[in-house]
């Protein structure tokens, strides 16, 4: 975690206060994202002027997830390591602490599907553990600079997308989180082998703070990707958005 959201968590913002903070993020992390030719074409404007400014960033991160989309292979695979390689403990990671790791309920736990899908019938642990599964030691690349290799079991999203009917045609598949966490991904990386809903780490069941009960794992993708807590999966051809890709982290964000 950064220092400045350290800072942040020891400080109670007002709500216009930390609205502002976050655009001062968002602004920051797309200018960071710059190329020296991207730079040229702000010429002329003043970098601390706002209108203008965002709306060449908001372009350049658009033409940045176009670009990563059709370089993207659903074949190539991402790396996988050994046991002996896994990072001991895996760091925990969230948009809050540890202290405020959302409560869910597992006897009672379902998770929801709806959107461009034939069958809409919530999921039981239970019945997501009868599908078949898969396990696979990858990298989780975070975009505050670290990396951590962790052990990831489940059921490919794939595997899950076919039983339940999804339009494999629309463009995006959705997730809704217990933590209020929210993100997508585009219909290909969904469909990737390697990409799971994940139900176990290291061949037990997700603790609290890896993302319990059920949690998205995208070795393809940078962390803000993998979301946790997942309640509701759902299949679009409308841009969901996410967390903090709504506040200007690239959208496609491959690795």
């Amino acid at each position: 975690m950064t220092e400045l959201k350290k800072t942040v968590q020891r400080i109670r913002l007002e709500p216009a206060q930390q609205l502002e903070l976050e655009n001062i993020q968002r602004r920051h992390f797309l200018r960071a994202g710059l190329t020296v030719g991207a730079m040229s074409m702000l010429t002329g404007c003043n970098l601390q002027d706002g209108d203008q400014v965002d709306k060449v960033l908001w372009a350049m991160s658009r033409w940045n997830d176009r670009v990563q989309a059709w370089l993207f292979s659903g074949h190539k695979l991402a790396p996988t390591f050994t046991s002996a390689q896994i990072t001991t403990p895996f760091p925990f990671n969230a948009f809050y602490g540890q202290d405020d790791i959302p409560e869910v309920d597992l006897a009672s736990y379902s998770l929801a599907v709806s959107g461009r899908v034939t069958d809409k019938a919530p999921w039981t642990l239970e019945s997501l553990r009868k599908l078949p599964q898969r396990s696979d030691i990858t990298r989780l690349i975070c975009v505050e600079g670290w990396s951590a290799i962790g052990q990831w079991g489940g059921v490919p999203l794939k595997t899950f997308l076919e039983h339940i009917g999804a339009d494999t045609t629309a463009k995006f598949v959705g997730f809704k989180c217990a933590d209020r966490y929210y993100s997508s991904l585009d219909m290909p990386t969904a469909l990737h082998p390697q990409t799971l809903l994940a139900l176990d780490y290291a061949d037990v069941a997700l603790p609290p703070e890896y993302g319990y009960p059920l949690r998205v794992r995208v070795p393809t993708k940078l962390g803000f990707k993998n979301p946790k807590h997942v309640v509701e999966i759902f299949v679009s051809n409308d841009n969901p958005g996410g967390y903090w890709e709504d506040q200007g982290y690239n959208w496609f964000s491959g690795i």
